[in-house]
């Protein structure tokens, strides 16, 4: 396939994640015979069929299935390449690719980056959310803000330290429901929490066998959804104490009795650290996070 270019295998990508010509072609902003062009050159070249035709759409064949990995290494070495033409200078310019979980994307990092940006307007920021750890050493990101301590030899991290986690619920809901004295208790409130468990969910019931027997009323992996329900007065729930801190109608319970920390790291590739736009974003952020932990004041219900 060493004929083909990288344009072929974007458009491969494309109908694997919209399933037929005319989405990838829609997605792609291309003609649909421009897609199908660059499919029949990748299955001339790799002498079998990558799709098969159904009601359903095209269905990709084992073949197929194995080329995705390598596609998207070569997506993500492409968008690196454009991230690091953008810069061409000794000052911060250009893009720079930041990956963090939902919650720490949408709750804490946006006057952190909006800092930056007023400081280095050239500067562009592409923010990907997910609680999904993106690879930095295939270059999903250039920096990323991990719950997770980096094991890879070729990464430059910071520990930025635990994020407490409490337990909180809102004073309108408390009001109606009352508040509860003990773990005991929480069994006669309506709680909020995980499909799955979280690590720091495991290390509650490690720390509490008398909450491993709680059911959650309502449940989302997502943290973000956990606290606009907790701001919605729907229940009780946990948090990081840094988010709950922002309402002051949002009450810490037990406070002092539940002492879980959320591990942060902020963490890049060695080979970013001496470039201009990759380096102001990288200190910015951890004194972001450093500040956005350390306002963490006690609270009491």
């Amino acid at each position: 396939m060493s004929s083909l270019d990288w344009d072929h295998y974007r458009t491969f990508l494309a109908i694997l994640d919209e399933g037929s010509q005319s989405a990838a072609a829609r997605a792609l902003g291309v003609t649909q015979p421009t897609v199908s062009r660059h499919l029949d050159a990748l299955e001339m070249a790799a002498g079998k069929p990558l799709f098969l035709r159904s009601h359903q759409g095209l269905l990709p064949t084992e073949t197929a299935l194995s080329m995705r990995s390598y596609a998207e290494t070569m997506a993500a070495s492409a968008a690196a390449l454009s991230r690091v033409a953008s810069g061409g200078g000794t000052s911060p310019e250009g893009t720079v690719r930041i990956s963090a979980s939902e919650i720490i994307g949408t709750e804490v990092l946006p006057p952190i980056l909006a800092a930056l940006q007023e400081r280095y307007p050239r500067l562009a920021i592409e923010l990907s959310l997910s609680d999904a750890i993106e690879d930095l050493l295939k270059q999903q990101a250039d920096i990323a803000v991990r719950m997770v301590e980096p094991t890879q030899g070729a990464l430059v991290s910071r520990k930025i330290g635990g994020l407490a986690i409490g337990i909180f619920a809102h004073r309108g809901y408390l009001d109606r429901h009352g508040w509860p004295q003990d773990f005991a208790e929480l069994s006669e409130h309506r709680l909020i929490g995980f499909d799955r468990q979280l690590t720091y969910v495991r290390d509650a019931i490690r720390k509490f066998p008398e909450i491993a027997h709680l059911s959650f009323d309502f449940r989302s992996d997502s943290n973000a959804a956990q606290l606009a329900m907790i701001r919605a007065q729907g229940g009780i729930g946990m948090c990081q104490v840094g988010l709950a801190c922002k309402d002051p109608d949002l009450v810490q319970l037990f406070p002092g009795k539940l002492d879980l920390q959320l591990m942060t790291f902020l963490v890049m590739h060695e080979n970013l650290k001496t470039d201009p736009r990759c380096r102001v974003a990288f200190d910015a952020l951890a004194d972001g996070l450093l500040a956005y932990r350390a306002r963490v004041p006690g609270r009491a219900g």
